[in-house]
């Protein structure tokens, strides 16, 4: 089959489109800029034209996948329509693909890649084996993507956006927090609650249903409708949690407490106190997971210790890219208050002593009209910020709204916005010692520069 897709850069869809071509489908596509993503895929086999005109659509393709970000003035979106081409969303794809698997599926505003990351490093390395369409890049295989065909496992994230995680058919579910986000497609909280709901409620009935238990409308509403399991940090009141968490020499320590029991000093090397939520979440899902293939209790224990010690994170989660006495750089993919607060408390515990510089790039105008004040109160807990203009991704402007409507908000003299050529002259005069980028847009794009001036 010769398979076509629109957007083919993006995390999700090249994570499918990695899927096809294992499989041996003839696989290409088109995407607005290169990336190191793209140019990824290119050196796997796969064509890709980076100029959006219909002469660059071959007319024999037997199916289009596409991301909802397309734009719908899209030269060759509508000449793929034109041409009456089967077409499939990037969330149909992966429903019909995964579709009688036994699925681990991860929704949340924040918290579902790294938690699916960890789930499917856990497993893989287990001689169990998982396959795993990811959202960001799990950086011990520096890919998305995962395949195992001997395994009946396959971990996908659930990605609310355009209700996407309504496609999949779930063996368990994950649900790690509801914040308000995507209100171009949502308007309401009540509407974006309904479908987290909805979502839960496609898990199998033999399966697991995990929820963070400060979700109580969530957990009272599907208590009688699925099996259900709470989790969190350290509230004994879930089923799922740890205590006498310390940290030693770089790791966290901890012992997990679960259905079965208590598993003593699990050591975790990734950081953040968010990523320990995230772990106890992971932990719970393998842990189920392996239970129901009958692998006993303590070859479960066994896989899930060494799995979540080697577990070396995600890129652009928490990514250290400079760690020495003299400097620390961090790239982050926050791009919601609620993240980068998670983010900055998590580096104010490991580092209490660090002034810490952040540079933010908004991502979708209508995400920072609706939460600009929380954009600002989240960045305040930095001692230095740096703002750059709001990317766009599927926008257009709206009149009025610019990251002056954060810059204003912010509660310190030590702010500043700047366009990404005034960012490189500005760092070197504030010369950082700990310096942490975050943003969901092209601000990935200008890491490596920043990178290499920090090292200079």
């Amino acid at each position: 089959m010769r398979v076509y897709f629109l957007g083919i850069g993006g995390i999700g869809m090249s994570a499918i489109a990695r899927y096809l071509n294992t499989k041996g489908d003839e696989v290409m596509g088109y995407d607005r800029t290169k990336s190191n993503l793209t140019e990824q895929l290119e050196k796997e086999g796969i064509k890709i034209n980076y100029e959006d005109i219909k002469e660059n659509v071959p007319s024999d393709i037997d199916l289009c996948i596409y991301t909802p970000a397309i734009p719908e003035n899209s030269i060759q979106l509508n000449y793929i329509k034109q041409l009456g081409i089967p077409m499939e969303k990037r969330s149909v794809a992966l429903g019909h693909i995964t579709k009688g698997k036994k699925v681990l599926a991860v929704a949340g505003s924040h918290g579902k890649t790294t938690t699916c990351g960890m789930i499917a490093h856990i497993l893989s390395n287990s001689p169990y084996g998982c396959s795993a369409f990811l959202g960001g890049i799990l950086k011990s295989i520096d890919s998305n993507f995962i395949y195992n065909k001997d395994s009946e496992f396959v971990v996908a994230e659930a990605d609310e956006y355009d209700r996407s995680f309504l496609q999949l058919s779930p063996f368990a579910s994950v649900i790690t927090a509801i914040d308000e986000d995507h209100m171009d497609i949502y308007h309401t909280y009540e509407n974006l609650h309904n479908a987290f709901e909805q979502f839960a409620q496609l898990t199998d009935k033999n399966g697991l249903l995990l929820v963070r238990i400060d979700r109580e409308r969530l957990i009272e509403d599907l208590k009688d409708k699925t099996p259900l399991q709470t989790y969190s940090l350290t509230d004994i009141e879930s089923d799922n949690y740890i205590w006498n968490l310390r940290i030693s020499k770089g790791s966290y320590y901890f012992d997990y407490k679960h259905k079965d029991g208590v598993w003593y000093d699990m050591q975790m090397t990734y950081p953040g106190l968010h990523n320990v939520e995230n772990a106890v979440a992971a932990l719970s899902v393998c842990n189920f997971a392996l239970q129901s293939i009958g692998v006993d209790k303590q070859e479960r224990e066994k896989i899930l210790r060494e799995g979540l010690k080697t577990f070396s994170g995600m890129q652009r989660r928490l990514d250290f890219r400079i760690k020495s006495s003299e400097r620390i750089f961090i790239d982050d993919y926050a791009h919601h208050p609620q993240e980068i607060s998670s983010t900055i408390e998590s580096l104010r515990q490991m580092y209490p002593n660090e002034r810490l510089t952040g540079i933010f790039q908004p991502h979708l105008y209508s995400r920072t009209r609706d939460l600009a004040d929380e954009f600002a109160d989240a960045l305040t807990k930095l001692d230095e910020v740096i703002l750059l203009p709001i990317y766009p991704a599927r926008e257009e402007p709206i009149e009025g709204v610019d990251s002056h409507m954060i810059l204003h908000k912010i509660n310190k003299m030590d702010k500043y916005l700047v366009t990404k050529e005034q960012l490189f002259p500005l760092l070197e005069a504030l010369n950082p010692k700990f310096l942490i980028t975050f943003g969901a847009g092209d601000i990935d794009r200008l890491v490596p520069e920043i990178e290499t001036l920090l090292n200079e």
